[in-house]
């Protein structure tokens, strides 16, 4: 992956040989500096809806879906562009499908649908796409993802999926979404020709807070996280603990536009941000079982 240490900045192997423009440090460092102001403080942010994407099947290729989006929008993609790109396309493309018709319940499903007043089947899928139950009341089941996420029914929806007159389909997360970022980012690179990140985003909810946020459960080419730690507050106070989830933030941002209904937006376009100095993958913000009080 592209990081700040070494001579050159390249990109993902499946890029090198393939984008004319490979960033070298002192080049990404200066329009990194250019995107903030002296203070290091950026000052700039866009964030343009992508409307006009087709509805998405198994076997859809987005990246060329969405380049064509772009062109009808007007907007040209630029170097340090992210893209927020909803989950749901995403597993939609990969047919990540499940017919809750072929789907026989065990006794632990049955157990817990009982108690939560869900459809069986349903929560034999949520218990196959799961590495524990963390709470069961009626009307809520929260897991365990085997991802590490600890969200509402593994992350499986049956809204905005499609039609379906003879089954009863529901749609599972991307199996790898990092993978899955990584590879969109690759084959727009190649399009486009221009270094960008992506943000695979998902809707959450919160223990103790109402509403649900835009989370980013895969990421490629982007700073997840923004580690102030050793720094020092505006009075000269060293930062002891302060990491910002820079890529969450990105989400959450990129889901006002979205929206969670019938707005049909999958994919934004986030301007501003600068080149990436330290890239991880989303999961990386996934705080270890050993340092989670909460679990």
């Amino acid at each position: 992956m592209p990081t700040s240490r070494g001579r050159d900045v390249g990109l993902y192997p499946c890029e090198r040989g393939t984008l004319a423009v490979r960033c070298l440090n002192r080049r990404r460092l200066r329009s990194y500096r250019e995107s903030r102001n002296g203070n290091g403080v950026m000052t700039n942010l866009s964030i343009a809806a992508v409307s006009g994407i087709p509805d998405v099947q198994a076997g859809t290729d987005l990246a060329k879906a969405i380049v064509q989006a772009l062109k009808d929008n007007n907007l040209q993609l630029k170097h340090h562009d992210v893209l927020v790109v909803a989950q749901k396309i995403v597993s939609k493309s990969e047919g990540r499908f499940v017919n809750l018709n072929d789907v026989k319940p065990g006794e632990q499903a049955l157990a817990l649908a009982a108690r939560c007043r869900k459809d069986p089947r349903l929560v034999q899928v949520i218990l196959d796409q799961s590495n524990r139950v963390v709470r069961c009341a009626p009307d809520i089941l929260i897991v365990e993802h085997k991802l590490g996420l600890v969200m509402a029914n593994a992350g499986i929806d049956k809204s905005n999926i499609g039609v379906f007159p003879d089954a009863q389909m529901v749609l599972l997360l991307p199996e790898h979404p990092d993978r899955s970022a990584q590879q969109l980012r690759c084959e727009l690179q190649k399009l486009v020709q221009q270094d960008l990140g992506i943000i695979i985003n998902d809707s959450f909810g919160r223990p103790w807070r109402l509403g649900t946020v835009g989370v980013a459960i895969g990421a490629a080419g982007i700073d997840c996280t923004d580690d102030r730690r050793g720094e020092v507050d505006m009075f000269g106070r060293i930062l002891e603990t302060t990491v910002v989830g820079r890529a969450d933030e990105i989400a959450s941002a990129a889901s006002l536009v979205m929206g969670q209904g019938s707005e049909r937006i999958p994919v934004v376009l986030v301007r501003g941000l600068g080149p990436s100095q330290n890239v991880s993958p989303a999961l990386s913000m996934v705080r270890k079982s050993a340092e989670d009080l909460f679990r």
